[in-house]
């Protein structure tokens, strides 16, 4: 690890990841990654105020153990991300019971 972020990996498919970015015991962001050929795209959601330095070194980290691992940075085109500042807001599901007996971030262990 980088830094004092950490990833944990919530979705994998074929082509794409969803991480949840933390620090310490709390959730401050999630990076969204698609592997599209020769091109990765990162989308990534900062839900906190973080420095410079730790997003830079979120960065290296992101491409060191996601993006590199799937494609070395001498094989790739490209990694392009993009990154906001947001908040959730809300969250839907089609599982049964009510989004509020789900509770924050059951069964995700940071």
């Amino acid at each position: 690890m980088h830094g004092r972020l950490k990833l944990t990996r919530l979705v994998r498919t074929t082509s794409s990841e969803i991480y949840l970015i933390w620090d310490g015991d709390r959730r401050v962001g999630q990076v969204d990654v698609h592997f599209a050929q020769d091109t990765i795209h990162a989308t990534i959601i900062f839900e906190a105020d973080l420095q410079v330095t730790d997003e830079e070194e979120l960065m290296a980290q992101i491409d060191d153990d996601i993006v590199s691992s799937y494609m070395p940075r001498f094989e790739r085109e490209d990694f392009v991300a993009h990154v906001f500042r947001g908040e959730e807001i809300s969250r839907y599901t089609d599982c049964s019971g009510s989004v509020d007996e789900l509770g924050d971030d059951e069964d995700m262990d940071p």
